[in-house]
């Protein structure tokens, strides 16, 4: 598992053993960065470039660091693991990324609560919980219920192909899905416009 592109290019990262942690695969993280550069946003901002990065369940740091590496301003990585988070720390300095990192031990759900108090928001969210645990749809509420996501920010969410998203939000839309074997990863956007009753 390596950073593919950017600031810390062919930087490789740890992976602790013996624990359960499903880092991305490169070609699902590739994948995922270039759709992410293609979006087309109904505001004016690159999803990468200039990004704020939450990185939920952050396991490696993997995604959030790519982000990084590519161009984003600043990442929280969030877990409750502090082996998780110990690992991530590492990788964020061993990419010499320290500078605009922040990590943070916690449980993910408790922690958005935690955020939308302080009146934090993000650009892009990255949501990677444990497969089956019925996390994903929890996480998509609150993020559909708070102010965490900024106005046209996107939402990479990954889980198991038997899991269902529940596309019951007020303020979120999905705007694609791709499967790559067991995995499914959606892309999501938040807009305040659509709070409105409208069509």
């Amino acid at each position: 598992m390596r950073i593919i592109t950017g600031v810390a290019k062919g930087i490789k990262l740890k992976v602790p053993k013996g624990l359960d942690v499903r880092p991305t695969a490169d070609r699902v993280k590739e994948s995922i960065f270039n759709i992410l550069a293609n979006l087309e946003l109904q505001v004016d901002r690159n999803a990468i470039i200039g990004a704020k990065v939450l990185d939920l369940f952050t396991g490696t740091g993997n995604l959030g660091l790519e982000a990084l590496s590519r161009g984003a301003d600043h990442a929280l990585f969030v877990d409750h693991s502090m082996v998780s988070l110990a690992t991530t720390k590492e990788n964020i300095n061993h990419a010499n990324l320290s500078k605009v990192s922040e990590v943070h031990r916690g449980d993910s759900l408790k922690t958005l609560d935690k955020l939308t108090q302080s009146g934090r928001s993000f650009t892009l969210i990255f949501v990677d919980p444990p497969y089956n645990q019925g996390l994903v749809n929890a996480v998509l509420q609150k993020l559909d219920s708070t102010d965490v996501v900024e106005n046209g920010g996107i939402i990479v969410v990954e889980y198991s192909k038997h899991e269902q998203l529940t596309a019951d939000w007020q303020h979120l839309k999905l705007v694609r899905n791709e499967r790559y074997g067991e995995t499914l990863v959606a892309f999501l956007t938040r807009y305040y416009e659509i709070t409105s009753g409208g069509s």
